[in-house]
């Protein structure tokens, strides 16, 4: 009992351990920085003023003169500041080590969990957040996994005592993983669904088809009318028909991809694709029907054996290109540090910096719904942002110098800094 006691208060004391910040009480004044606003524009030599955790002022620097009294006033030549990054579909908070089942929160057994809300079980001690925030990273859509229908997600800030502080947006999307024939032997896989009885992989998938559309039958005929007894699955789905809640449905092939959209389609709902690995072939029939596409994980081997092997660095640049939204993912939660240098990529793979960054910023908020409030910089939105001494999407450049969330100065140290500074005071190294 003594050794157990003896080894967690080891435990406690090795981890990070950082207050969530108070909220803003002064007002804040930056100048100087090269602002890039998220929409796409950039101002050179600009200002931005906060009060009461709202932006309150923005423009060129040069040309405004108001007083700094009582206020703290921030320089930052030579500096850049960004909208905060917002990482979409992650399990971040969900999981905590991999190899530990009982920090494993991310599923539930079923094909249709429908029912099942990923907020609620968001972990806002986990020692992840602190990470990501150091590159940038202020906000997730915390998603959860398995089954053809997941259930739905949340969109939450990264620094917050408990998940009813933490959350921007409740339930914000319904996460459907489209099926799809194995495709065996090449780079890549499908989803067949467990739900129907084995045989023809084909005849499968459409038995899994036919099953998730007579739910969504069910489920609109529950929306219309006020039942005598509560489903709660069926109950789950209101926001998609009542326009609330973002349909997100996972489909990489070509044919799936327009199967999952025409699906979608019929049941007066217009669905953001999420991994679009052939999506680039599809450009015209995307924007056509105004659908958002989430590109997971650009480091990555194309799809096909036979693809021009650097496709998945390019598939976003494409899409961006042809007039399709796109949003930048990447899979995990320790990961999801290195998504500022997913859209770097996709920079140098044919889109603009500011396009890219938008992929982080104004078109996931868009994708999640939230962007009226945050995404990018202006007026009357939430003052979610941080001041980099370079480049946020270039790994070497991007060092956070200080992250503001609703106004709020947060705490940029974690677990990751507390390790280097140990390690490099044991062996001398500045």
């Amino acid at each position: 009992m003594a050794m157990a006691l003896f080894a967690s208060v080891n435990i406690a004391y090795g981890q990070a351990n950082i207050s969530p910040a108070k909220p803003q009480s002064q007002r804040i004044i930056v100048m100087g920085a090269t602002i890039h606003t998220g929409d796409g524009s950039v101002i050179p030599n600009g200002y931005i003023t906060l009060e009461k955790g709202k932006i309150t002022g923005i423009g060129d620097a040069t040309v405004v003169k108001f007083s700094t009294e009582g206020a703290r006033l921030i320089t930052a030549s030579g500096k850049h500041i960004y909208p905060g990054f917002i990482a979409p579909i992650t399990n971040l908070g969900l999981v905590e080590i991999e190899s530990v089942k009982a920090t494993i929160d991310e599923r539930e057994l079923g094909e249709n969990n429908a029912h099942i809300r990923a907020l609620i079980a968001y972990n806002s001690d986990s020692k992840v957040p602190a990470t990501l925030r150091s590159n940038g990273i202020l906000m997730a859509q915390i998603t959860p996994a398995g089954g053809s229908i997941a259930g739905s997600s949340s969109v939450v800030h990264m620094d917050a005592w408990n998940w009813e502080d933490a959350v921007i947006k409740k339930d914000d999307a319904m996460h459907l993983s489209w099926p799809a024939v194995p495709r065996g032997r090449g780079f890549g896989g499908g989803r067949m669904g467990g739900g129907a009885a084995p045989g023809d992989p084909n005849e499968r998938v459409n038995a899994v088809i036919a099953e998730l559309d007579n739910f969504f039958i069910q489920a609109k005929m529950y929306s219309e009318n006020v039942p005598a007894v509560t489903n709660t699955r069926l109950a789950a789905m209101k926001g998609l028909f009542k326009g609330t809640q973002k349909l997100f449905i996972t489909a990489n092939a070509q044919k799936d991809i327009v199967a999952a959209v025409n699906f979608a389609k019929k049941h007066g709902i217009t669905p953001v694709i999420v991994g679009g690995d052939e999506a680039y072939l599809l450009t015209a029939f995307l924007k056509s029907n105004n659908v958002m596409v989430v590109v997971k994980q650009p480091h990555a081997l194309p799809r096909n054996a036979d693809d021009d092997v650097n496709m998945p660095y390019k598939n976003a640049a494409v899409l961006n290109n042809a007039g399709v939204t796109v949003v930048l993912s990447i899979d995990g939660f320790w990961q999801q540090r290195n998504l500022p240098f997913m859209a770097g990529t996709a920079a140098a793979w044919g889109m603009s910096k500011e396009d890219a960054l938008k992929a982080i910023t104004l078109n996931a908020a868009k994708a999640m719904g939230i962007d009226k409030t945050t995404g990018s910089l202006a007026v009357g939105k939430d003052a979610t942002f941080f001041i980099s001494a370079g480049d946020a999407l270039d790994m070497i450049s991007n060092k956070v110098e200080e992250a503001f969330i609703q106004g709020r100065s947060i705490n940029l140290d974690n677990l990751h800094k507390q390790l280097d500074k140990k390690f490099s005071d044991k062996y001398g190294i500045k």
